[in-house]
């Protein structure tokens, strides 16, 4: 399995949520890192991780940031914490290349199924929320709005669709149609300040219409998977919401459910 983020974005300076997006983007390389290592390098024949003084030395960080990774990993089912036995390695989930259940940035989903990725058509445009949108974003009828579209290439060929619309009030800095292209989430962290921390998504099957048989290059009425996503910061406050479209067969997706004790 191959795991993949962007170095050069993790040393460059932002006028706006710098220090949120440089935090968010050093516990994400580190979780990205120990992942690859359990997967692929030093731990990828190992039953059990290091002792955290031992793996938090091995990784160059603190104990604590250690253990917050560690959480993060465990509630994502690639390890499992116990007492007196220690930290055991999933490694049915870790080869897992995608996971449903965990939010993945579309590029790295595409590398992750052994495609070059690409993010192509993106178009941004000002416009008032309706009563639908005003409803998912939880805001009055009316508001201004920013709807963001692009499309997901896989060597080449498109295989994601996706629509996202923000409250144009949250964008505290000048910006343009290409802050867009690496992800939503980069774009609120490093032009709004702000975190997503959770989503709640629909997920169905529709088939295409005239916009979205242009953009991914499919039939009238082809069969696609569509997620209807609306994400959240920590108070709760929605942040944006998403529509993705995704070609049925192109991309492989797993959902892991864990059972409750």
């Amino acid at each position: 399995m191959m795991f993949y983020t962007n170095i050069m974005e993790m040393g460059t300076t932002y006028l706006w949520g710098e220090k949120l997006f440089m935090e968010y983007y050093n516990s994400k390389f580190i979780c990205k890192k120990l992942l690859f290592e359990m997967c692929e390098g030093v731990f990828s024949e190992s039953k059990k991780l290091p002792r955290e003084t031992e793996l938090a030395k091995y990784l160059g960080i603190s104990r604590t940031q250690l253990r917050d990774v560690l959480s993060k990993l465990e509630r994502e089912g690639f390890i499992t914490r116990k007492l007196g036995v220690g930290t055991l390695i999933n490694h049915h989930v870790v080869q897992v290349k995608n996971r449903m259940d965990i939010e993945t940035e579309f590029m790295d989903i595409i590398r992750n199924n052994g495609y070059e990725a690409e993010v192509r058509n993106i178009r941004v445009i000002e416009d008032v929320a309706d009563d639908v949108l005003a409803a998912k974003l939880d805001i009055a009828e009316g508001t201004e709005i920013i709807k963001i579209y692009r499309t997901c290439t896989a060597n080449g060929k498109p295989v994601i669709y996706c629509e996202d619309v923000i409250e144009k009030s949250i964008i505290k800095d000048e910006y343009t149609s290409e802050d867009f292209k690496p992800s939503i989430f980069n774009f609120l962290l490093k032009h709004c300040g702000i975190k997503v921390y959770m989503d709640l998504t629909r997920i169905s099957a529709e088939v295409s219409d005239v916009t979205t048989s242009r953009e991914l290059e499919v039939e009238i009425h082809t069969p696609l998977l569509v997620m209807d996503e609306i994400d959240y910061d920590f108070e709760g406050k929605v942040i944006f919401y998403s529509k993705q479209y995704f070609v049925s067969g192109e991309i492989e997706q797993t959902v892991l459910r864990m059972k409750l004790q």
